[in-house]
C-alpha cells in the first residue's frame, strides 16, 4: 500500500516461499505433513512470531505487513500458510491481547521461536457452525479445572504443543490453555483429506484432565463472547489473505501456462476467451487484495470498523480464490486435473476458505445484517 513500509521479514517470506515451500509444496500434499525443519526455520527466521510483541522474542510487525507475509507464505503452501493462522494469530495474537502477564511471559517466548506450536481448539463433531453449541465440559475443582470431551477438525493439533480450548460449565463457556502431555489428553490424526493435507489436522479427546487455574484465558463464562470471537476476528484476518494468496497463485499457474501452451497453431494466451477468463481472475484478485490492504491500513490505525470489514474481506477473498483457482484449472484443461500441476492442489486448497473461520454462507447471514443497518436510509420516499 503507498505510504506504508513493509516489515523486512515480508522479504524474507518470499524468498522463503519461492525457495524452499514452492518446490516442496506438491511432497507435502502427498505425504500429509509439513516437515518438522520447515516449521523449525520458521521459527528461526520470525515468521511464526510476526504478530507477537517484541518485548516477548516476536517481530511487533504491523497487521498490513502481516497480511503481506501471509500472502507470500500462503502462496508457496497453503498446508504450511495455514500454520500461522493457527499458531501465530488465532492462539499467539490472543494470547497478546487477553492473557495475563504470566501466561504472556510463559507462552509467548516459545511460541516466537517456534519451539511450541499452538493450536485453536474450539470446533467438535457437533459444533462448527454452531461453535456456542460445543458440548466439551469442565467443572471446578479445588486446584483448577477438569476437562471432558472431544474436539475435532483441529488445525496442527496433530504436533501442538499447547492448545486453547474451549469448554463449557452448564451455560458458562471458557478458554483455557492446556499443555499436551497432561493425562487424559489423546490426539487421532485425521487422513484422507480434500485439502489441508499437509495441516496435522486431527481430533483430541480430554478424558478428566486436570489443568491448573492458571490456565484459565480472561475471566470464566467469557470464553465464547470475549476469547473465541476475539481469536477468530485474528483468524478470519490471516484467512482472508490466505484466500488472495491461492489466487495470486493460481492466477501465476494459468498465466504462465497461457503463455507457453500451444492449440490451434498458436499460444492458448492468444485465444480472446482464454484472455477473458485471465482479465476476469486478474480483476478479482486485484480487489480481494485491495480489500485486505484496507482492513490492515484500519488495523493499524486501530479503526473499529476493521471488525466487521474483516468478515467482508473474508467472505470476498475466499469465494475470489475459488474463482481463480477454479479458472486456472479451466486454462489448463486436461493437464488442470492432474496432480503434476499445482492448480489442482490449489483448486482443493480454495474450498477450505469457505469452509473454516466461519463458512460463507454464516458471513452472509452477518453481512447481510451490516448492510441492512448501514444503509438504511430513513428519509426515503418508499412507502
Amino acid at each position: 500500500m503507498i505510504g506504508h513500509e513493509i516489515h523486512s521479514l515480508v522479504e524474507a517470506a518470499k524468498k522463503f516461499s519461492d525457495n524452499v515451500l514452492r518446490p516442496a509444496a506438491t511432497l507435502i500434499d502427498k505425504q500429509g505433513k509439513v516437515p518438522g525443519e520447515i516449521i523449525t526455520e520458521m521459527g528461526a527466521q520470525g515468521f511464526l512470531g510476526a504478530m507477537l510483541p517484541k518485548e516477548y522474542g516476536g517481530q511487533g510487525m504491523d497487521p498490513l505487513s502481516y497480511g503481506y507475509l501471509t500472502e507470500e507464505i500462503g502462496k508457496g503452501c497453503n498446508s504450511t500458510r495455514a500454520l500461522l493462522t493457527v499458531h501465530t494469530s488465532l492462539v499467539g495474537e490472543t494470547i497478546a491481547k487477553l492473557g495475563n502477564q504470566s501466561q504472556k511471559e510463559k507462552y509467548l517466548p516459545p511460541m516466537a521461536k517456534g519451539e511450541k506450536i499452538a493450536c485453536f481448539a474450539l470446533s467438535e463433531p457437533e459444533a462448527g457452525s454452531d461453535a456456542n453449541a460445543i458440548r466439551t465440559k469442565y467443572e471446578v475443582t479445588e486446584d483448577g479445572f477438569r476437562i471432558n470431551g472431544n474436539k475435532k477438525w483441529i488445525t496442527y493439533s496433530g504436533i501442538a504443543d499447547l492448545f486453547l480450548v474451549f469448554a463449557r460449565c452448564e451455560e458458562k463457556v471458557s478458554a483455557f490453555i492446556v499443555e499436551f502431555g497432561v493425562k487424559g489428553l489423546t490426539r487421532k490424526p485425521m487422513p484422507d483429506l480434500m485439502a489441508s493435507r499437509g495441516a496435522y489436522l486431527s481430533e483430541l479427546y480430554f478424558d478428566n484432565v486436570e489443568i491448573p487455574k492458571e490456565s484459565l484465558v480472561g475471566r470464566e463464562g467469557e470464553g465464547f463472547s470475549f476469547v473465541a470471537n476475539t481469536a477468530l476476528y485474528f483468524g478470519r484476518y490471516s484467512i482472508a489473505w490466505a484466500g488472495v494468496a491461492i489466487a495470486h497463485a493460481a492466477l501465476e499457474e494459468m498465466v504462465t501456462y497461457a503463455r507457453k501452451r500451444k492449440q490451434f497453431g498458436q499460444k492458448i494466451a492468444q485465444h480472446q476467451l482464454i484472455q477473458g477468463i485471465i482479465a476476469d481472475s486478474a480483476t478479482a484478485f486485484y480487489a480481494a487484495k485491495a480489500t485486505c490492504e484496507k482492513i490492515g491500513y484500519l488495523r493499524n490505525q486501530g479503526d473499529h470498523n476493521a471488525i466487521m470489514e474483516t468478515n467482508i474481506a473474508k467472505y470476498n477473498s475466499s469465494a475470489v480464490a475459488m474463482l481463480v483457482a477454479n479458472n486456472a484449472v479451466q486454462v489448463l484443461g486436461g493437464n488442470g486435473l492432474s496432480s503434476r500441476y499445482p492448480a489442482e492442489r490449489l483448486y482443493r486448497e480454495a474450498k477450505v476458505l469457505e469452509i473454516i473461520e466461519g463458512t460463507n454462507q454464516i458471513q452472509q447471514m452477518i453481512i447481510s445484517q451490516h448492510a441492512l443497518r448501514s444503509f438504511y436510509r430513513k428519509d426515503s420516499v418508499i412507502e
